[in-house]
């Protein structure tokens, strides 16, 4: 299996569950401690899987497999496109010179396979400029996870700084290696990195949750309003699926089972609500408001962390090609 994302990572859990447990376990053995972490919270999350879902994703892996075949005529080529498509050009980058030049995932790169608290407790006595330069090679979720275990002042300078980083230079690298050296032995192929900026503040601060969010943006606004305005302006929020048209909606709404989409929208406005069910059958509509009607009270935790799934599998669609954010009107599919 190759690194998980989103929307994949809910499939692959899915398909792992339908498994059983031993052959499971098996899977469980050849993959990288971080997607194993990442594959176990998605299982132990899942609360119910509808038929339909589970028979769409095993004949997606079905047709998959029957589809490849075992061997191919380039293998580098074959690597590197495979890697590009699961990780994207700037990871696969990076991953295919450690790969052709025999380097081992040290240094800052080692961050990726650590707790985020305990990659908390290594840097919250650095300078955060410094902090905001690893937090920029760190996978957003990780990153956002590590700045929750900050103090409020703390994380609020660091995202500053992660919104105000430009290319950073081989030697700055070298230097953010050197800072780690105390904790983390072996040396990195470094080269010029556009990391950091707008977008990347933007999109770590989407998954700080709705408080953190707003306290962050504030505290930078405070600073530089016109840099929290190009901030606010790259961020994506449960409501702007409003923004989307149908057949963005329609994409979306597939990868999600009936509880997950009534948790979320439990806490949305009566519009986003409205145009969501628009864009179901009418029978799934229906079942959809008998549902809602009968939920009681839900921790408001529990709605933004379901609604924040829903945001990065429309990130990674739009990613992917597969739909524009933004976009409006359109016709509907359904």
């Amino acid at each position: 299996m190759s690194s998980l994302q989103e929307p994949g990572l809910n499939n692959a859990a899915i398909l792992i569950m339908s498994l059983g447990e031993e052959a499971a376990a098996e899977v469980f053995k050849h993959l990288p401690p971080k997607e194993v972490y990442r594959l176990g919270e998605t299982i132990s999350n899942l609360r119910s899987v509808s038929r339909d879902r589970v028979e769409k994703v095993l004949s997606q892996f079905a047709n998959r497999v029957s589809s490849q075949s075992l061997l191919v005529g380039d293998t580098s080529n074959y690597v590197r496109n495979v890697l590009k498509r699961a990780l994207g050009e700037d990871k696969a980058g990076m991953l295919l010179d450690r790969i052709t030049q025999g380097n081992d995932v040290s240094g800052i790169e080692s961050l990726r396979w650590m707790d985020p608290i305990a990659v908390a407790e290594l840097l919250k006595n650095e300078h955060p400029q410094i902090i905001a330069a690893i937090m920029v090679h760190l996978d957003n979720e990780q990153s956002a996870h590590i700045l929750k275990a900050f103090s409020d002042r703390l994380r609020n300078d660091v995202l500053v700084r992660v919104a105000s980083l430009e290319d950073i230079q081989p030697a700055a690298l070298q230097d953010l290696n050197d800072v780690l050296y105390r904790s983390l032995s072996g040396r990195e192929s470094l080269r010029k990195t556009n990391h950091g900026g707008v977008k990347s503040a933007a999109e770590i601060i989407n998954l700080l949750g709705t408080t953190l969010e707003n306290n962050v943006i504030e505290a930078i606004r405070s600073e530089d309003s016109d840099l929290a305005q190009k901030i606010v302006d790259m961020m994506f929020v449960f409501e702007d699926l409003l923004k989307l048209d149908n057949k963005a909606i329609q994409l979306t709404l597939k990868e999600f089972s009936t509880d997950q989409l009534v948790l979320a929208i439990k806490g949305a406005s009566l519009e986003l609500s409205e145009k969501i069910l628009g864009n179901m059958s009418a029978r799934a509509a229906q079942s959809m408001r008998e549902d809602l009607e009968s939920l009681g009270p839900v921790l408001l935790s529990e709605v933004e962390a379901q609604q924040k799934e829903i945001i990065k599998t429309v990130r990674q669609l739009a990613e992917d090609g597969q739909i524009v954010l933004g976009a409006t009107g359109g016709d509907s599919y359904v």
